[in-house]
């Protein structure tokens, strides 16, 4: 039996598996080769959308699905299609005219399988996708989106860079606070509402969840043990659904679990090589 294969080891990719500025370290691609040759299943858990994971795909190695939409879909690379997936239990026409009705200085996006959408004209967010190497589109009620799994709502986008998501004026803080204490009151019955950064609420299905997915393919995999890694608040449902769970230590929610390196200092190489092989010492 190879060192790794009991370990299914799932990784959320901004500031985790990436360094706050979306360079990858090497470190940690040279740890993921190593962990796989050694028998570990690894894959990408992300709210990242399908189209969003262009800029990673041909680069971060994975022998299992991708872990997208947090949580609500696995996208098998190799046969290009999802390998399973938790639809929102609305009409995403109704949604859509609704959230662009309540909240009119917002960018409403629905992500699908082969682009994202907008429904008004936004030279920035068409800027922000184009850099990050995203499909998108211009969508108008009655198109076929295909499966609605989730959508976001974006403050003003000023630069084209993930991370620049993260940063706000306190005016602009109050207004996407209250954007998501209103998204809950609305579709809350039925959908997950959290910020994925400071200036992006992303909603999908009730009950759906980094943590959910990454059981989801643990067993389909038949792996005894999964160990995971996030930064961030969406983060939490993997961390505390998980058999081991990690933390870079400058994430946002460091505080809570036990930490690892920064991530620009090669937080998934560092559970690779040193925490992993404590825990199969332990289990053993």
């Amino acid at each position: 039996m190879a060192l790794f294969s009991d370990v299914l080891l799932t990784v959320d990719f901004d500031r985790t598996l990436t360094a706050p500025d979306s360079s990858i370290p090497e470190r940690n691609l040279e740890a993921i080769r190593y962990f796989m040759d050694n028998g570990g299943v690894f894959t990408v858990n992300t709210g990242r959308s399908v189209p969003m994971t262009k800029v990673f795909r041909d680069i971060v190695p994975v022998n299992a699905p991708l872990l997208l939409y947090n949580g609500s879909a696995a996208y098998d690379l190799g046969e290009q299609k999802l390998s399973f997936c938790h639809e929102i239990p609305l009409d995403m026409w109704e949604t859509v005219g609704e959230c662009m009705d309540l909240f009119p200085d917002l960018t409403v996006e629905v992500q699908g399988v082969d682009a994202h959408y907008r429904f008004t004209e936004n030279p920035g967010w068409d800027a922000f996708c184009d850099h990050n190497q995203c499909a998108r589109g211009f969508a108008r009620p009655g198109d076929d989106l295909g499966p609605f799994l989730k959508f976001s709502l974006y403050g003003e986008i000023r630069d084209v860079t993930v991370a620049s998501l993260f940063d706000s004026t306190p005016e602009e803080r109050r207004r996407m606070d209250e954007a998501e204490q209103l998204l809950r009151r609305r579709f809350g019955h039925a959908c997950e509402v959290f910020r994925a950064a400071t200036r992006i609420i992303d909603i999908h299905a009730k009950g759906v969840s980094k943590g959910r997915s990454a059981r989801e393919l643990q067993q389909r995999l038949g792996r005894k043990l999964l160990v995971c890694i996030g930064d961030a608040e969406n983060d939490l449902p993997m961390l505390h659904n998980t058999d081991y769970a990690y933390v870079p230590a400058d994430g946002t929610i460091a505080g809570q679990f036990e930490n690892v390196c920064k991530c620009a200092d090669g937080a998934v190489a560092e559970v690779i090589y040193e925490k992993i092989p404590e825990i199969l010492q332990k289990e053993a």
